[in-house]
């Protein structure tokens, strides 16, 4: 049986953790709320609403397929576009081709941030092997201008961060949701975690300063994975809405 993603693949060890997953999660939620087409995800009205959930579903649902035998993962693709093709009927107008590859750029650098912040650093073949994935969602989608290769998308990267990004009305209202939404406490882990994968410009844009205080935890929370005591520290930080489906990511679907 065909995969979208072959069983051995990095990209499946990478995101078949719900401890990389979050960080995936932690490091998207900023640069989304930076991007200069952010207006499209308030255009329905459903991200403010429910920021975390959102965003959440998002990332969840690039992780399905992932996992998804490669046909069922083509149509998971398909389907996709075709929501975003009524909401631009619904809008009267084109979402930038730029934007789209924003978003897949994202799930390429934060696979690789939050794995190498949580595991090990990745070899150039297995960071090939994440662009590869990635490259093959988005050609898909018809996304255009992809570069061929992680080498070839490390400039492309650096050159939509510096283009495509800006604090905006939509910024700053975005994070006042997810304060309201996760509460301070959680905020502030969720802002101390970002510090730890997403890009300096990121960083400048929002503010979020040079050091994050969870780094001196990190190297202990790999231990109680080992040690497997992280579910404690999930339990006590993660909101309860979300617990089932988080605890849910650990487990990896189709083999």
């Amino acid at each position: 049986m065909e995969y979208f993603a072959d069983q051995e693949s990095i990209v499946r060890k990478i995101w078949g953790k719900s401890d990389t997953i979050l960080f995936i999660f932690a490091g998207a939620a900023a640069e989304f709320a930076l991007n200069k087409a952010v207006d499209w995800l308030y255009f329905t009205g459903k991200l403010p609403a429910d920021p975390i959930g959102r965003l959440f579903s998002t990332v969840s649902y690039a992780r399905q397929i992932v996992f998804l035998e490669k046909e069922k993962a083509l149509s998971a693709i398909d389907r996709i576009k075709s929501i975003h093709d009524t909401v631009e009927k619904e809008r009267n107008a084109k979402i930038p081709d730029w934007a789209y590859r924003d978003v897949l750029f994202m799930l390429i650098h934060y696979s690789i941030s939050s794995f190498e912040l949580l595991e090990r650093k990745l070899s150039a073949a297995e960071k090939e092997e994440v662009y590869s994935v990635f490259f093959r969602l988005g050609s898909r989608m018809e996304l255009r201008d992809l570069p061929r290769s992680y080498r070839e998308w490390l400039p492309a990267r650096e050159q939509h961060l510096t283009d495509n990004l800006a604090l905006s009305e939509y910024s700053i209202d975005l994070f006042r949701q997810y304060r309201k939404h996760l509460g301070s406490f959680r905020y502030w882990i969720l802002k101390q975690a970002q510090i730890l994968v997403v890009p300096p410009r990121v960083i400048h844009l929002l503010h979020l300063g040079r050091i994050s205080w969870l780094s001196p935890v990190v190297p202990m929370y790999k231990l109680a994975v080992k040690l497997k005591t992280a579910w404690l520290v999930k339990e006590f930080i993660l909101p309860g809405k979300y617990k089932a489906q988080i605890k849910s990511l650990d487990f990896a679907p189709g083999g």
